[in-house]
Order: structure tokens, then C-alpha cells, then sequence
């Protein structure tokens, strides 16, 4: 590769992996606020409605849509060095909110001690349960990407696409509801609802996004003059 091209390369590989850890990072700081989407009126599931999620659902699922790009046009090494950051980045996260709510605050402060520990209090739980699913998820989903982009030498980008989102995702989503449920941040009675409607919006958000992941695998193949299946080399 051309000098010129392997600095734009390196430079390509920062800007995912900034977004990467960027949304990583997020979504675990706003997990605790809720939301509804009712598409199809107000049905409900075992007492949730049919999307009743967290905010922190929102970013998460760029971070599945980042691993498949890199995976596509760095190889997977550089997939899972990335995972690796993101699980540093998080953990780093984690101390600093630790020590920031651990220091008290002044009186005249806008956030008071009580308010910062209601929102981030349970950040520390979140984390760690994220981090747990989080591991599984991304190396399930890098792993089965790269088996169906072996065993169909190459072709067929969305369906490697969707088949490792959907069962990386499923893991995900049972992994942390489990560990949130099992200590009381959310209520057992709502957990089987949340899985479905968890599940069911990022399936949705995996085929939503197979488009833009064929969009920018044909740029960056054009621009880097990269045939099918093939992958930028960095050390």
C-alpha cells in the first residue's frame, strides 16, 4: 500500500474507533432513562409495551455497526483491538464517576451529592453488567462475521451482517437483563417483556443499518482500490 494511503488508512481506523468507544462509553452512562416507541399502538408483552427500552440502547447498536465495518475492511484483529479499548475506555469511565461521586459536593453546587448518585449511582452496576454481556457479545459477533465472510468467500455482506448482530445482540440483551434483574434494578416481572422488545428493536436496527454498512464498504474499497473480500493490512 502507498504511504499516502496507509496514513489514510490509520487515520480511517482512529475515527471508528473513537466513535466506537464514544457510543460504548455513553450508553452506559444513560441506561437508567426509559422510553416508548409504540409503532403498532399500544400492545404490550408479559406488562411491557412492545418497545419499552432503555436510552442506552440508542448508541449500542453503532458499536455492532462499527466491529462489522472494521471486521469488513481491517481484518479481525483489528475488530477485536478495538473491543479491547472499548472495554478499557468503560472501566476507566467507571473510576472516574466512581471518584467523582465519592468527593462531596459545595452548597452552592447546582448538582448536590443526593441528585449525582441517583443518576449515576447505579452507573458502577451498569458497567459491569455491560461489561460482562458486552465481552460476549463483541467477540461472539466478530467471530461468527468472519465465519460466514470465510465460508461464503466473500460475498454476500448482509449476510454476515445480520446473522452476527442478531445472535450477538441476543446475548447481549439477556446478559444484562439478567444481572440488572438478579440485583433489583428492575423488577423480574418485567423481564421477559424488555428481552422481546430488546431484541425485536435491534433486529430491527440491524437490517436498518445493512445499507449504510454496503455504502461504506463500497467507499472505502473504492477509495483504498480494494477487491472483494479482501483487507487493509496495519501492523
Amino acid at each position: 500500500m502507498l504511504m499516502q494511503h496507509q496514513k489514510a488508512a490509520y487515520q480511517l481506523y482512529l475515527y471508528l474507533a473513537a466513535l466506537f468507544i464514544t457510543s460504548l462509553v455513553v450508553s452506559n452512562l444513560i441506561f437508567q432513562k426509559f422510553f416508548y416507541w409504540y409503532p403498532f399502538g399500544e400492545v404490550t408483552i408479559f406488562g411491557a409495551g412492545i418497545f419499552e427500552i432503555s436510552v442506552g440502547i440508542l448508541p449500542y447498536p453503532v458499536t455492532f455497526l462499527i466491529t462489522d465495518l472494521i471486521s469488513e475492511v481491517f481484518g479481525r484483529k483489528k475488530a477485536n483491538q478495538v473491543v479491547t479499548a472499548g472495554i478499557f475506555a468503560s472501566f476507566f469511565s467507571l473510576l472516574i464517576i466512581y471518584v467523582s461521586a465519592a468527593a462531596p459536593a459545595t452548597d452552592w453546587s447546582p448538582i448536590g451529592d443526593e441528585l449525582f448518585r441517583t443518576v449515576f449511582g447505579r452507573t458502577v452496576l451498569a458497567v459491569l453488567a455491560s461489561m460482562l454481556a458486552y465481552l460476549a457479545a463483541q467477540y461472539i459477533d466478530i467471530h461468527i462475521y468472519h465465519f460466514w465472510k470465510n465460508y461464503t468467500k466473500g460475498k454476500h455482506l448482509w449476510l454476515r451482517n445480520n446473522f452476527s448482530t442478531f445472535s450477538s445482540q441476543l446475548i447481549d440483551t439477556m446478559t444484562v437483563l439478567l444481572l440488572l434483574c438478579s440485583f433489583k434494578v428492575i423488577a423480574w416481572e418485567r423481564f421477559t417483556g424488555l428481552l422481546i422488545g430488546g431484541v425485536l428493536f435491534k433486529m430491527l436496527i440491524a437490517l436498518l443499518d445493512t445499507p449504510f454498512l454496503y455504502f461504506f464498504v463500497y467507499v472505502i474499497r473504492k477509495r483504498f482500490h480494494l477487491e472483494r473480500g479482501e483487507e487493509i493490512q496495519l501492523p
